[in-house]
């Protein structure tokens, strides 16, 4: 694409999110991602109703009347979006695919940020970190954020989430809220997510589309894994073959539900076919009643 495309194709992005952002997210990232603490503003008379623990006596010897520290929510926070653009994120059978949701959404979280006064970063991996681009401020910034989700040319084709993990382990020195967006169809990543989950904030987005999980009755089918490469085909005449996919999909998924819940980590389902607002405010709004 051209310049001029690209950035038009940014801007129906930006705009198509930016309703969502005034209207519904914002408020409810706010309410559920705190900052790192209080921070010091102030002093001030003391006044009827104040705290006397927060009565600052050198002040008040000083002056002979008692003062007050005033502190304030330090609400700034470094949010970094890690997505996955293996080959399997072009699969999809409604409207869109895997990919373009993942952009879409993670375009609402970045601009949300945003509005927040927050830094936002961006690590692209496949099966090996591909593009990292360090946390800032600024719409300007976020928009650059998704122009880089829109147009990398991914070099892998696999997803290995244990290597992303451990490669923000090194470029983020301090405390950030990750949001993980992949299908998680990957090796074996329990013992780094444990290990990212205790130095960062980790909410993990899993986007899946419904025919991954179950299969139609259409007969003869050729079947590609887009990451390996590997094609075989399958008869989904059969109830007992059908059944025997469902359930070995299910069976991998109860396995990667169990590794987030172990790590303490909220996993959001999300499905191209499928509305994503409602499954974001019902994870806002949990997370809000648990904060």
């Amino acid at each position: 694409m051209i310049a001029r495309e690209i950035l038009r194709h940014v801007r129906r992005i930006e705009i198509r999110t930016r309703g969502l952002v005034n209207d519904v997210f914002s408020g409810e990232y706010h309410s559920v991602f705190k900052g790192r603490g209080m921070s010091f503003a102030e002093v001030r008379e003391y006044t009827h109703g104040d705290d006397i623990r927060s009565i600052d006596w050198n002040v008040t010897a000083r002056t002979g009347a008692p003062h007050v520290k005033v502190f304030e929510e330090e609400r700034e926070l470094t949010v970094v979006l890690a997505v996955d653009v293996s080959a399997s994120g072009s699969f999809g059978t409604r409207e869109r695919v895997k990919g373009e949701l993942a952009v879409e959404v993670c375009s609402l979280l970045a601009f949300s940020a945003i509005k927040n006064n927050d830094k936002v970063g961006l690590l692209i991996f496949s099966e090996t970190p591909e593009k990292f681009v360090p946390p800032r401020k600024g719409r300007r910034h976020a928009l650059r954020v998704l122009r880089e989700m829109l147009y990398h040319k991914p070099a892998g084709r696999g997803t290995d989430i244990r290597t992303a993990l451990e490669y923000l382990s090194k470029v983020l020195k301090r405390r950030a809220v990750v949001f993980l967006v992949s299908d998680f169809a990957s090796a074996p990543f329990d013992r780094a997510l444990a290990a990212a989950a205790r130095r960062h904030d980790v909410i993990a987005f899993r986007v899946t589309d419904r025919h991954e999980r179950t299969l139609p009755n259409v007969g003869m089918l050729e079947l590609l894994d887009a990451e390996t490469g590997d094609q075989m085909w399958v008869d989904t005449s059969g109830k007992r073959f059908r059944r025997a996919f469902e359930q070995t999909v299910a069976l991998a998924r109860a396995e990667t539900d169990e590794v987030f819940k172990r790590s303490g980590v909220d996993l959001v389902d999300l499905s191209p076919g499928e509305p994503y607002v409602r499954p974001l405010m019902r994870f806002f709004r949990e997370r809000a009643a648990r904060a």
